[in-house]
Order: C-alpha cells, then sequence, then structure tokens
C-alpha cells in the first residue's frame, strides 16, 4: 500500500510545512534537533503558536480548542512536526488525558479542562505506575476512600514522567476492593498543590532528571475530580494506553533520526574519506530505512483502515513494539557515529553530538514506557493465539 495523498491531502502537508518553517523559533528548533538539555518553556511556546491555530490538539472538535481534523490530516501534521524537529504538544495534554475526556468525561469537565490542555494552562504527568505495579499495573494499591464530596487518597506513584514540571496529574486509585483486580479501579485527576502531595526526583542512567516519585499523604481530592464511574477506571486506562500506542510508533521522528545519521556520516571524515561512502555503513543505513518505511505503511495502514482495527484491535502493540525498537537501533547508530564528542555532557547550548551517548542510555527505556515489550508480546499473543 503506497501513501497516495488526495490533491486536499497535499495541500495540507505543504500548508503544515509552511506555517513551521515560518513560525518554529529557530533557536527551539536547534534545541530539540540538537537533544540539548529540556527547556519547558519551549514545549509552552510552540504548543500555544499551534494553538492558535487549532493544532495543538488537532483531532479534537473545534469547540473543546482542535481542529476537528481527520486521521490523515492528523498523521500528516504529527509526521511534519517530528522531521521538523519541532517539539511536539504534551502527549499527557493532548493525547492521553484529552481523548478521555471527550469519551469518558461530564460536559462540565469537558469545559473546564480541554481548553487548558489544549493551550498548557495546566501541565498533566500520568500517575499510573507504582512500586510493584508497573507493567502489572492492575495491582496497583494506592487508595482513595471516600469522605463526603471528597477522596482521601494514600499512596505512592513511580517513574513518573515530568511530575516536576506538572500542574496536576491523572491517577489510577483503588476504590474498592474486587474479586478481579481490575474492577474497583478510578481515575482521578489531582492538583499536585494539594496538601499532602509530595515529588523526589529520580535521576535515570543518563544523568538527567525525568523522572519522579510521587507520595499522596492524606490529599483531599473534590468527587467531581473523577473521570467516569467509581470502580470503572480501568475502562478509562485502556481506552488511554490504546490512544497512547496508536501514535507511539513516531514514524516521523524515526525518519528525523535517520536523517541526523546520514548528515553525521556525510559531515565526518575517517582518513581521507567520508563516513558515509563507508560501504558497510552505507549498507546499514539503507536497511535503516527500509525498516522505517515498512513501519511507516504499517502505521499508515492501521490508523486509516477502521476494518484493521476492528478485526484485530490488539495490532497497536506491533507499532509500539517495532517503532521503540528502531529508535533505540537509531540512537545507537547516531552514538556510534559521534564517536568520542557523543560523551559528552549536553548542558546549555550543546553540539550535535554532545549527549549522544546519554541520549542512547535514555532510550533504552523505549522498550518499557507506554507498556514494555514483553507485555505488548503477552497481548498479542493472547489475541493471535486465544
Amino acid at each position: 500500500m503506497d501513501l497516495e495523498l488526495t490533491a486536499s491531502q497535499k495541500a495540507f502537508r505543504e500548508e503544515a510545512r509552511a506555517f513551521i518553517r515560518e513560525r518554529l523559533p529557530a533557536d527551539i528548533r536547534e534545541r530539540v534537533r540538537n537533544g540539548s538539555a529540556f527547556h519547558k518553556q519551549d514545549t509552552v511556546t510552540w504548543q500555544r503558536i499551534l494553538h492558535e491555530r487549532g493544532w495543538a490538539a488537532p483531532h479534537w472538535p473545534n469547540e473543546y480548542g482542535g481542529a476537528g481534523l481527520g486521521t490523515i490530516e492528523r498523521l500528516i501534521l504529527l509526521d511534519e512536526l517530528q522531521r521538523a524537529g519541532a517539539p511536539t504538544p504534551l502527549a499527557f495534554n493532548v493525547a492521553m488525558l484529552g481523548p478521555v475526556l471527550l469519551r469518558f468525561g461530564t460536559e462540565e469537565q469537558k469545559r473546564f479542562f480541554l481548553p487548558k490542555l489544549a493551550n498548557l494552562d495546566l501541565w498533566f504527568c500520568q500517575g499510573f505506575s507504582e512500586p510493584g505495579a508497573g507493567s502489572d499495573l492492575a495491582s496497583l494499591r494506592t487508595r482513595a476512600t471516600r469522605d463526603g464530596d471528597h477522596y482521601i487518597v494514600e499512596g505512592q506513584k513511580i517513574w513518573t514522567t515530568g511530575a516536576h514540571n506538572a500542574d496536576w496529574i491523572f491517577a489510577l486509585v483503588r476504590t474498592e476492593s474486587a474479586a478481579r483486580k481490575q474492577d474497583g479501579i478510578s481515575f482521578l485527576l489531582i492538583d499536585m498543590r494539594s496538601a499532602g502531595v509530595s515529588v523526589r526526583p529520580i535521576v535515570s542512567i543518563d544523568g538527567e532528571h525525568h523522572l519522579n516519585e510521587v507520595f499522596f499523604d492524606a490529599v483531599r481530592v473534590p468527587v467531581s475530580n473523577m473521570i467516569g464511574e467509581e470502580g470503572r477506571g480501568w475502562d478509562c486506562a485502556k481506552y488511554l494506553l490504546g490512544s497512547e500506542r496508536a501514535t507511539i510508533a513516531s514514524v516521523g521522528l524515526c525518519w528525523e533520526r535517520l536523517e541526523r545519521a546520514r548528515e553525521l556520516a556525510a559531515a565526518t571524515r575517517q582518513g581521507d574519506r567520508r563516513l558515509i561512502d563507508d560501504p558497510k555503513l552505507a549498507t546499514e543505513l539503507a536497511m535503516l530505512g527500509a525498516e522505517v518505511r515498512a513501519l511507516e505503511l504499517t502505521n499508515w495502514r492501521f490508523l486509516t483502515d477502521p476494518e484493521m482495527g476492528r478485526k484485530m484491535p490488539a495490532f497497536a502493540s506491533v507499532l509500539k513494539l517495532k517503532g521503540s525498537e528502531l529508535m533505540q537501533e537509531l540512537t545507537a547508530l547516531l552514538a556510534r557515529l559521534s564517536g568520542p564528542a557523543g560523551l559528552e555532557r549536553r548542558d546549555g547550548e550543546s553540539h550535535a553530538q554532545a549527549g549522544a551517548v546519554s541520549r542512547y542510555f535514555f532510550i533504552r527505556a523505549a522498550t518499557i514506557y507506554g507498556g514494555s515489550s514483553e507485555v505488548q508480546k503477552d497481548i498479542l499473543a493472547k489475541q493471535l493465539l486465544g
């Protein structure tokens, strides 16, 4: 299947490219492409620029701050953003919580939260994993006990990306004990400024602070902050994870990393020969290009063919598996091509090679976050083999 676009879809791609070229600040683009240290304000600035056009949450209805774009247009826009080295809209807001609110939220919740999510007036993080309940998410023990118009939340979350930057957290909590561990779980929105919420940093193997532990000590949360029905939060979680995995292949980012590798190989000499002229490396680059192209076609088929999604809903796990593995291969290649310069830290306005090794270390987690590869294989085996 080829990615044959209609005339209007081709025009939309050109429109997206022109918009990004004209509106994306050059300093932000360079920081993203060079993998410089994370700047929260870069994401805020760019997402608000996109929101002016309705493109921060392009698949949402217009009335809630989106553009009502179809699947193909959304794929085109995401692809262009990733290829251009632009910060992508905050996934916790746009790709995760937003769809859950649209599906399960009350009208009051939608009106209050969705515009703030799109404009990044509120920065959310995800409170799912716990000690002893990471891949086995339904084994969570954080508890919310009803007390009049509030819940009292006690427990802990771990590996919480961006909690130190977040204003709010969407969390899975246990509101009742049940024979089936997936039952009795609720989906709760918690203000991180609430009394009893504390955050402790986790520095990962790349030497950076992305992750955190979050503790809840008798935190009072209004009952109105529950999404969906009490005890039915597992439905929200499944829907969220399905939405997340549908875009987690990051095809555009794979293309951008591959192009970066080609540029670096062409600019780096070994003796009197460019690295890119080495037949072995040229073959590796060509094979990776074929792999990314295959991922692109597969992603396109899954997200644009309703019949495929209905017949095999677990196919999103294939995209998660292959996309994360390819990103690891590309990041490893960039670390090799960077040589000793890749060992330098990415402090300040780093050069292109600085931090290549730390990024390699960080991306080892790609086959864990969003659902580990082992879990994805279990999901596929269950559907295919029964």
